[in-house]
């Protein structure tokens, strides 16, 4: 009897857009934030330098994490145990120590032919719009590192700890911390997913009025029309005296991810 194997789910369209920002002395420098585009899933993080710096760095980390993920080459198992293996094999590999390595947010998203799954560790939301008439977007958001600033003088001291922050460091533990959703797909209609280099936009500048004005500027004129208004904001900021920020320009990187032709229902 001939051999047969399982159709392949269909993937969304799927459309990226990613730009360097700068280092602390205002210089250019390679971007940190990485997107990875899986057979069944889209994976952004942004890579932190270590407390005490080495040469490895955030970038550094964030581009291991990557390669490990593409070296799974799918994600099919529970996503909180996919991010735990890929944290420990990476800290076995490099002999990362917990505590005292660089880091990574992430975020994830993974599709089969019946479901939508989302995990967030860390400051990289992923915004969620339904097929619904007249529904909300439904933001998927770890807000822990931001409740944190400003109550503490050090937020390095807190992360991947109770009252703190949890990111992908050298602990699989943290990746169990992580904020999860899902969702039938036939309830799914497009997905955004930011690094904090273009959530910014909203939830720091208000230069778009919520995550519907920015899914109106991607469906008109792409992704990259987003980073360009986020860009241009910063330059008239120059100073960083309107937007308190560590830099002029942080890493950018944007995935929209689009399970249904069309428009939203409800929308002209």
């Amino acid at each position: 009897m001939p051999e047969t194997t399982a159709p392949e789910t269909t993937a969304p369209e799927i459309t990226t857009a990613e730009r360097a920002g700068v280092g602390l002395d205002g210089e250019p420098r390679p971007t940190e934030d990485r997107v990875v585009v899986l057979p069944d899933a889209v994976v952004l993080l942004d890579g932190a330098t270590s407390p005490t710096p080495r040469e490895r760095d955030g970038g550094w980390h964030s581009r291991a994490l990557a390669d490990e993920f593409r070296a799974l080459g799918g994600l099919r198992g529970d996503l909180a145990d996919e991010l735990a293996g890929v944290i420990g094999r990476l800290a076995d590999r490099h002999g990362l120590v917990p505590g005292d390595s660089p880091s990574s947010t992430v975020a994830i998203v993974r599709w089969t032919d019946d479901a939508v799954d989302a995990l967030v560790l860390a400051d990289t939301p992923v915004v969620v719009f339904g097929t619904a008439d007249g529904a909300a977007p439904e933001v998927v958001a770890d807000d822990r590192l931001r409740d944190l600033r400003g109550r503490v003088d050090r937020v390095t001291d807190w992360r991947n700890r109770d009252g703190g922050f949890w990111v992908a460091e050298a602990d699989p533990a943290a990746a169990h911390r992580a904020v999860r959703r899902s969702w039938r797909r036939d309830a799914v209609h497009t997905v955004l997913m930011a690094t904090d280099g273009v959530s910014c936009g909203v939830d720091d500048y208000g230069l778009f009025a919520d995550w519907s004005a920015v899914l109106d500027v991607t469906s008109a004129k792409g992704p990259e029309a987003v980073l360009d208004e986020i860009r241009r904001a910063e330059a008239n900021d120059p100073e960083r005296v309107r937007w308190r920020r560590s830099k002029v320009h942080d890493d950018q990187a944007f995935a929209v991810l689009r399970f249904a032709a069309g428009r939203l229902r409800g929308k002209p």
